[in-house]
């Protein structure tokens, strides 16, 4: 048995054990016999045991071991071990090369940076003799303890850290020419003479806050209208004058500023002014209650009076949108006049035999505006690859019927085919058969409209004042619910509101299969935006037991048809039973798209995104490369490409469709 002094002051014996269902124990035992005075330790004899119970040495003693270990509870324990019971696995450690290996691995870090370069070199050496594992394990670094399995194991690890490297290198490289190349794109667009405009010494940029003047004279003159009111019922006279006084002072010298380089000069020394007469306002007068009484007043009156502001905005929105501007007021007189001077009148339609033709490329448009329903077709022919395929049935009303086909007459789209009618010229259209007729002839809805002192005019209420647009009151809006009526012999047609601009082919729609619906449309619901709730009354029972609220809603403006279908589903009598159910107007208020939500209920095909892109007449947040990528933008709302009220950065896609050389216009001042 071998004994270790305790005089020795280094001892390490540890045991790893590894429970498994076999119950393998894995042991490196490392003892370090240290050489001290005492003639024990002279006499202990070194010792290296680097091989297994597989190798014979009949000449060595069995050896008694004692080696300390803790078990899974953290406690220290003794164990007593024989020579012949050692697994073949387990490792000693020659004492006599611990200081070396401790001097080692003070150097471990550079070491394992020398250690794949001493790979590579191992690895090319041994490609040479077509054996890496062979040469690996020849490198000193690996000795007895470098398996094939090791071995293989770090070529792998090598041939991963150069692909990644290689990954990462070209990587680094795409991005830096990413970079290059925006920065070159950006230089273009960089104008160098105004290049003093972004130096940090100009005066601008001495106060982040260019407004902050302003800001704060404006907070003083709400302060003194508080105060002021205080001093007032306070009999403060004086302080009352002096508060007045100051407020007038500070409002004139704001003026329409809203930057502090738009004021008036002295406006700071008002503003310095009126904070000496507010610090005397507050020393005399302060009270906390009275003046959040105060300014609570003053809140609820600010809310009054925008409220008011917005009403009357509203109100000269909607006039804005309904009154014609002279110009436009203009051409269809001058057309129509010359219409009749000039023997228009007695000419017949040209194309009679594509009008009909069922093959072709059908339109229909309901307009009584000259000037927008030739963009519309100037748009479409400009566009498309096949012109002469492609026929127009353009509807209007009695009094623009002149006009219209006086325009079309003496400015014919290139090779398509125009047929313009007049809407009065329907004899089927009659109050007996068009439920919407019968109802503009009652005298409930004449009061709705024209009586605007009574309770249930919409004077009451400025929610609903966009109905009162004529357009509500037109049959040409409604036409859209008799299209087999108007076009017996046609299986298809694209209907086209008169504010779209076209700005691709639109043949390919024809081709689209509508798996059996009757009508193709883009949808508008994003969300919770544009649903059946939004449009219908789910209030009542007749709306809530027919109509799901989160329903999906869509557009008219740009809509495919299939007139064989609408025949066979009876879709013009469901839009009669529906129109005489909301003769009260409780199902939904007055327009064409909630009936036509609830006629097409489970009917309408879904189309791309891309054919149809709405809002341009009344959201100026657009996003400019859908416009500019789609099939037909829509004008819907009240800011219509024709009036003054257009949003300035749409106006141009409509515009360009507009021919301003044409005599005509120019003689009516239209022009860009």
């Amino acid at each position: 048995m071998l004994q270790i002094p305790q005089s020795c002051n280094k001892l390490f014996n540890s045991l790893c054990f590894s429970n498994n269902n076999s119950y393998n124990m894995l042991l490196t035992l490392s003892i370090s016999l240290c050489r001290g005075s005492c003639d024990q330790c002279h006499r202990a004899k070194e010792f290296d045991v680097t091989t297994s119970r597989n190798r014979n040495y009949p000449d060595e003693k069995d050896i008694d071991i004692i080696a300390t270990y803790s078990d899974a509870s953290g406690h220290i324990q003794l164990a007593r071990l024989k020579m012949r019971d050692l697994s073949d696995s387990w490792v000693w450690e020659n004492p006599s090369n611990a200081k070396t290996e401790q001097q080692n691995y003070s150097q471990g870090e550079m070491e394992s940076l020398q250690t794949d370069t001493r790979f590579e070199d191992n690895l090319k050496h041994s490609a040479d003799e077509h054996n890496p594992e062979e040469g690996l394990a020849r490198t000193p670094h690996s000795s007895s303890l470098m398996t094939p399995v090791k071995i293989k194991r770090r070529i792998m690890r090598l041939e991963r850290r150069k692909a990644r490297a290689a990954e990462l290198s070209q990587q680094n490289k795409e991005t830096d020419n990413r970079i290059v190349s925006a920065a070159i794109e950006r230089s273009k667009g960089f104008d160098t003479t105004i290049t003093g405009k972004y130096s940090i010494w100009r005066k601008e940029y001495e106060n982040p806050n260019s407004d902050s003047t302003v800001k704060l004279m404006r907070d003083q003159i709400i302060m003194a209208k508080a105060y002021s009111n205080i001093a007032k019922s306070k009999n403060k006279t004086a302080l009352y004058e002096a508060l007045v006084k100051h407020s007038r002072d500070s409002k004139l010298a704001i003026g329409d500023a809203n930057s502090d380089a738009e004021l008036q000069t002295g406006a700071l020394n008002w503003a310095k002014a009126m904070g000496h007469i507010l610090s005397v306002a507050k020393d005399r007068l302060y009270d906390c209650i009275l003046v959040a009484r105060k300014l609570r007043v003053m809140l609820q009156s600010t809310e009054n009076r925008v409220n008011l502001q917005k009403k009357r905005s509203a109100s000269l929105i909607q006039l804005a949108a309904k009154t014609v501007p002279r110009p436009l007021h203009c051409l269809p007189l001058q057309l129509a006049a010359d219409y009749y001077l000039q023997g228009y009148h007695k000419k017949e339609n040209l194309g009679k035999e594509k009008i009909e033709d069922p093959s072709l490329f059908h339109y229909a448009i309901f307009s009584d505006n000259v000037l927008a329903a030739s963009v519309v077709v100037n748009s479409t022919v400009q566009n498309a690859n096949e012109p002469e395929k492609h026929v127009f049935h353009i509807v209007t009303d009695k009094l623009n019927f002149p006009s219209m086909r006086m325009w079309f007459l003496i400015n014919p789209p290139s090779k398509a085919t125009i047929e313009v009618q007049n809407i009065d010229d329907f004899k089927w259209l009659n109050s007996s058969y068009c439920s919407v007729l019968r109802q503009l002839e009652s005298a409930r809805i004449k009061e709705y409209y024209f009586k605007a002192n009574h309770p249930s005019s919409l004077s009451a209420g400025s929610d609903n004042l966009k109905y009162r647009n004529p357009k509500y009151l037109s049959m040409l809006n409604h036409l859209r619910f008799y299209l087999p009526e108007v076009y017996p012999k046609l299986n298809k047609i694209l209907f086209l509101d008169d504010d779209i601009v076209v700005q691709k082919d639109l043949a390919p729609l024809w081709s689209i299969d509508l798996k059996g619906m009757v009508i193709g449309a883009v949808e508008t619901c994003k969300e919770s935006f544009h649903r059946f709730d939004k449009y219908l009354n789910f209030s009542n029972p007749l709306i809530s037991s027919n109509f799901s609220p989160d329903a999906c809603g869509w557009a008219f403006g740009m809509n495919m048809f299939d007139l064989k279908e609408w025949k066979k589903r009876n879709i013009t009598g469901i839009y009669h039973w529906w129109q005489d159910l909301n003769e009260d107007r409780t199902l939904w208020k007055l327009g064409t798209l909630p009936p036509g939500l609830i006629t097409f209920y489970k009917l309408t095909y879904p189309l791309d995104r891309g054919w149809h892109v709405l809002g341009l007449g009344y959201d100026p947040a657009l996003n400019l490369t859908e416009i500019e990528n789609a099939a037909v933008v829509h004008y819907n709302g009240n800011y219509k490409p024709w009036l003054n009220l257009a949003v300035s950065k749409y106006k141009s896609f409509w515009s360009k469709y507009v021919m301003f050389d044409n005599p005509y216009l120019q003689v009516c001042n239209l022009s860009e």
